[in-house]
Order: C-alpha cells, then structure tokens, then sequence
C-alpha cells in the first residue's frame, strides 16, 4: 500500500494513487489496457445490475455481438469511418495469410446492430426494437489514464430502431434523462444535460444528447451519451421496413451508452485524501461489521444483522486491534462500519463510522432499528450529491469576450456564453484555449438579438465550455 497523494497538491497523481490504493485495477499487457481488480470489477457489476432495471423499464432485450467488423462495412457511412478512422484497432492477417478486407475491432457497434435490424426488421409490426448488449470496446488512445481513458473499455450500449422520426428522437431524449437521474439517484452526482454541437456530436448522428459531470480540478467529464441517429444508417445499410400502407422507407434509429469512464466520475466526485468513497447504492459492500474475534459467537449480533437484511454486508472477525482492518475499509470506500470492540460489547453499544463525513456515532444496540438506518442512509446519500451540487452551481460563470472566458478557465470554471461558431470555430477556440463546447440547452433556439462571444456573429445560443477530460 502507498501513500494517498494529497488531492490539493496533486490532483492528477491524487486520483491514481487512490486507484492503487483501495485495489481497482492493474495495467494491461497492452500499452493503455487495464486489469479490473476483483473489488474494481464488483463496483462495475453494481453498475450494471442496477442500471438493467432501467433497461428493463426501456422494455429493452439483451443481446451479445461479434468484436469484429470488416472494415468494408465502416466505409458504408462516410461521417461514421470519418469520425473513428484515426481510433480503431485492424487486424490484417489470419496467420500468415493477409486478409484482403482487414477487420476492425470494434470501437462501437452501430454496424453490426445495422446488419441485425436489416434481416430481423421486416414490417411495422417489428417495430420499435430496443437492444443493448453489455461488451467491450476498442479505440486507439495516446494519453491514457484508468477508466478515463483507455484503449479497451467496457459499457452498455443500446441500439434502437423505430417507425417514425418523433418515436425516435423523444427516445432519444428520454434514455439521456434516465442516464442523468440514474447519475443523480444512484451515484449521488449532479450532472449538466445538454446536446452537442456539430461539432462534438458522434459520428454519424444528427443530434448527440449528453450528461457532462464536473470534476473538482475545474474539468468536465463527458459521462454518458445518447444518440439521435436519424435515417443515415438506414439509408448507407438499405434497412427498410413495411408501412401500414404497404410501401416501405427507411427506419429511424438511436443508440446510447454508459461505460467504464463513469467509474473515474465516481473516484474523482466523492472521494478524499483518506481513499475512495463509494455511493452507497452502488457499493459492493455497504455496510462492513468489524468485530473482534472474541466475540464472534456472541448472539446479539443477530440484532445487528436483522436489520441490515437485503444490504450488501460483510462481517470482519479482527483478532487483535481493529484499527487496520477499519482503516483499510476506508480506503475502499465502504460507505459505513459497524464497529463492535469490547468497549462496544460491555456497554451494549455499537459505534457507527460513516465514510462521507468521517465521523462516528455510538449508539446503543437497542437504537439500531430499521428507522435509524433508512435515516443515516439518507443522510449519506444527500451529503454526497449535495456536494457535487453545489460544486457545480458554484463553477458556472456567464462570460461576454475571449478574455473573461481565459480568465475563468484558468479559475477552473464552467463557462456560460452565447456562441454561433462553426466547426472551424470550434477548433480555433480549443487551440486558443484548451477547452471545448460541452452542450446547450435542447429546448433553447437560436437568439437573434445576441452575438457570439467568439466570432461576433449574430443569431446566437448559450452554450457551455470547459476543459475536458
């Protein structure tokens, strides 16, 4: 075990020296690939079996696909091969033998899903189709970083087609909603909703719909992405479904995604010089009784369990002090430690610490009940979005010219602005400053009595800007 850098010296080395820390992950074979640690892999599985139920309420069906793509298939859709070329992985020979049409890994899987929906989808009564699969992804990364950034990673990804253009871009709306409640509700985060300009939009769409989370460093983390995808697919595979009138046309698509970067969301959003806190509801352990051995067949202990019945709990036996089994479940996290030394036995009592606040609490075990503990959960998990909230309603900043946006982001900030720049815009902003458009408002229309803060073009929209992860 190292030492935990401190977060105010050293944010950067702060956030892997907690990784190392409270045991996630180890580095790949390949340059940019990760090991999940059994612990880190646990927090992953936690994500995944509680965002399923929002899957499920999606009426969405789970489905596996091949790694890999022919290459052939990348080129049917120019902004898509576009968008990713620089990014995949090929693999040109079977052997020794070279392949004449290379193969990709995948970095996405909308081809594939393509090539599903155009020999499954037949009619309107095939529609809509909602399909998500649980794999591993591929893109090439230079700057590589756990969980942020890595050449391999994992996420959901759901694809889905409908009958008509509104079906498909309400859903589209709707699945970048539960993303943002199911980062505020179950990972205690608070988030900014928006949609993408054209150019930070992904490759192929025609609206991206996103969840941006703010780090306390000042940069923004893109935390979840949902796709309105329009017919480009459609049209570049030949999907085609049956009308009700008996002609045919073209589907309407979306897809959308939740991935492994989320993890450094959570280590960067909540988390201390003391080690990792975990959101309580996505814990693998969340409730951890350190007892001393010798008490070990002491049956008031059942008062403890029964009412921690359906909490993921695990019971530590500590032969001689507790203080490093107590310290070491800080350092991963655990969101709450039921201590019970002899002090504890004697007095009939059990101390409570709580990893949000780092404080204790004794209580007599008679006080232990389901009212108190459906209490101090609450607690928890209010404390840690509040936090997150109020870091991000104190970050955004309302600027009208490049010197006040410079000004703000070196104070890390979020930047408010009118913008009604281009592509090449766009680009010119980052090489000036480093930071990028995040998102703007869905339902906010461009301002004809307002300028860009950037170009001085009228006819402009607030967006938001921020150096990103």
């Amino acid at each position: 075990m190292s030492k935990i850098v401190k977060q105010e010296e050293n944010f950067s080395k702060w956030y892997t020296s907690i990784i190392e820390n409270a045991n996630l992950v180890d580095y790949g074979l390949v340059k940019g690939t990760i090991v999940f640690k059994p612990y880190g892999w646990a927090i992953w599985k936690r994500i995944q079996e509680e965002f399923n139920k929002v899957l499920i309420r999606k009426k969405t069906q789970e489905c596996c696909f091949p790694l890999l793509i022919p290459y052939s298939e990348f080129q049917k859709e120019k902004k898509h091969v576009e968008g990713f070329n620089p990014e995949l992985f090929k693999i040109s020979h079977f052997g020794n033998k070279k392949i004449e049409d290379e193969l990709v890994l995948r970095p996405t899987s909308e081809i594939s899903f393509c090539h599903y929906f155009k020999k499954n989808i037949n009619s309107y009564n095939d529609l809509p189709c909602i399909l998500n699969q649980w794999a591993n992804v591929f893109r090439v990364e230079k700057n590589t970083r756990p969980f942020l950034r890595t050449s391999e990673f994992f996420w959901q990804e759901q694809h889905a087609v409908f009958e008509t253009k509104k079906e498909a871009y309400d859903f589209a709306i709707s699945m970048a909603n539960e993303y943002q409640d199911f980062v505020k509700n179950y990972l205690s985060i608070d988030s900014l909703f928006g949609e993408k300009t054209e150019n930070e939009k992904f490759a192929g769409a025609e609206n991206t719909f996103t969840i941006e989370t703010l780090m306390p460093d000042g940069q923004v983390l893109q935390s979840a992405t949902s796709h309105y995808l329009g017919q480009n697919f459609a049209k570049s595979f030949d999907i085609k479904f049956q009308t009700k009138n008996n002609d045919y046309q073209f589907l309407f698509q979306t897809s959308a995604g939740l991935s492994t970067r989320i993890l450094g969301a959570i280590i960067m959003s909540h988390s201390d010089n003391n080690g990792l806190v975990l959101p309580f509801k996505i814990a693998p352990i969340q409730f951890a009784i350190v007892c001393s051995k010798e008490l070990e067949s002491q049956s008031y202990l059942k008062n403890i369990y029964k009412f921690l019945f359906g909490y993921k709990v695990e019971t530590f036996f500590v032969e001689k002090s507790l203080g490093l089994k107590l310290q070491e479940n800080e350092i991963k996290g655990i969101p709450f430690q039921v201590i019970i030394g002899k002090k504890e036995f004697e007095n009939n009592s059990i101390t409570i610490y709580k990893r949000d606040s780092k404080t204790k609490e004794t209580i007599k075990v008679a006080d232990f009940n389901k009212e108190y503990v459906e209490k101090t959960i609450d607690e928890y998990n209010n404390n840690l979005f509040s936090k997150t909230k109020n870091r991000l309603e104190n970050s955004i900043i309302f600027v009208e010219n490049l010197q006040d946006f410079k000004k703000a982001l070196e104070k890390g900030k979020i930047i408010s602005a009118y913008w009604a720049g281009s592509k090449e815009d766009e680009k010119k902003l980052k090489e000036l400053t480093t930071a990028t458009p995040r998102c703007f408002n869905i339902n906010e229309k461009n301002n004809p009595s307002k300028k860009c803060f950037f170009t001085n073009k009228e006819n402009a929209k607030l967006v938001y800007f921020a150096r990103a992860y």
